[in-house]
């Protein structure tokens, strides 16, 4: 399964009642593929996944399957803290029609290697669709070493990690030691040095606001033109720090605001940025043109 260069950590945009918004998720995902975007990945965090319940859930996977259709593929993001929940909502994913599963690392428990291993290991089995391992220590308070991610690798449906560690020596190690797994950059501003290391592409938030110069940026490395993608880099840095001055997708969702992109608001405990961050991203988004 080939989920490209450029896949969206799409947010979930609610109404004023802070329902789904199904009206809303359809301009958004034209508003993606038209702006280069491969694969959408659904109920991510960036979509916050944790205020979503299981029918919510399995409800946006139809609809965004519905909208794209061949247009651009469907990642689920079915990966919970319970290994059984995990799988639950995996299969249920899957008799859906979706492309593939993010699954990320259990948050709070605090698992052993040997834990993360049976947990990925046997949701992997449960299905037949390709899965995305995400690593985010920040978020999860565990780290999938590059030695777990190595034995994961050996799990046929087992395709690709998407690396939030933010440490590019464990970018590295995971390309040593797992070389068949596809590595997703999990932070936009490490994009391009993860590219250096052998990364394959992005799981990207800022890619709701600059999705087609990311895109470019890639295909520039790809072509060996990495002055230009270094260019495109620099340019695009200040936004993708300030999409993450407060917690995502707090700014995320303000920028598509300003853009006319309406996405809603915030499930509680995601609350509105104040004004100073607003008008950070204001500046962000006028100096890229894109207000």
């Amino acid at each position: 399964m080939n989920f490209g260069r450029v896949i969206t950590a799409m947010v979930t945009p609610f109404d004023e009642d802070l329902k789904v918004d199904f009206k809303a998720l359809e301009k958004l995902i034209e508003h993606l593929i038209s702006t280069g975007t491969d694969t959408l990945l659904v109920t991510g965090t960036t979509g916050e996944s944790p205020t979503l319940s299981d029918e919510e859930k399995l409800e946006l996977f139809r609809a965004s399957k519905a909208i794209a259709g061949n247009r651009a593929k469907i990642m689920a993001g079915t990966g919970t803290n319970s290994t059984q929940h995990s799988i639950d909502l995996s299969v249920e994913a899957e008799k859906i029609g979706v492309d593939g599963l993010l699954l990320v690392a259990p948050y709070y428990n605090k698992p052993t290697q040997a834990g993360l291993y049976k947990h990925f290991s046997m949701i992997a089995q449960a299905v037949d669709i390709p899965v995305v391992i995400y690593n985010v220590p920040g978020r999860t308070a565990v780290n999938v070493e590059p030695e777990t991610l190595a034995k994961l690798s050996e799990i046929q449906n087992i395709v690709a990690v998407k690396d939030a560690a933010g440490n590019l020596d464990i970018t590295s190690k995971t390309r040593v030691l797992a070389p068949k797994l596809d590595i997703y950059s999990g932070d936009d501003s490490l994009t391009l040095p993860m590219l250096s290391v052998g990364g394959k592409g992005v799981i990207s938030v800022a890619s709701h606001v600059v999705g087609s110069e990311i895109k470019e940026m890639i295909e520039s490395f790809e072509e060996e033109d990495t002055k230009k993608a270094e260019e495109i880099h620099l340019k695009l840095f200040p936004l993708f720090k300030t999409l993450f001055t407060i917690t995502n997708p707090i700014p995320v969702k303000e920028a598509l605001n300003m853009m006319g992109v309406k996405v809603g608001g915030f499930r509680p405990p995601m609350t509105p940025a104040d004004e100073g961050v607003k008008e950070a991203i204001k500046k962000a988004l006028k100096d890229l043109g894109k207000i």
